[in-house]
């Protein structure tokens, strides 16, 4: 790969990490965490509303740090 081409790729996943992420696109990581507890029994209806808020809030912190 030329130098040329490694600036530019640098350069591009700069430019991506740098872009502000979506609320939708954190619902829908939260919502795969969520589906992922479901799925291996980690999460139950009884506690839903409290864990999808507290995983909803700890992936938005840390986008948005």
């Amino acid at each position: 790969m030329t130098a040329a081409k490694q600036k530019s790729k640098a350069e591009n996943s700069v430019d991506q990490a740098a872009r502000p992420v979506s609320d939708e696109a954190i619902l829908k990581v939260a919502k795969e965490v969520v589906v992922k507890f479901i799925e291996v029994g980690r999460l139950s209806p009884a506690n839903f509303d409290e864990t999808f808020q507290s995983i909803y809030k700890t992936v938005q912190d840390a986008v948005r740090s």
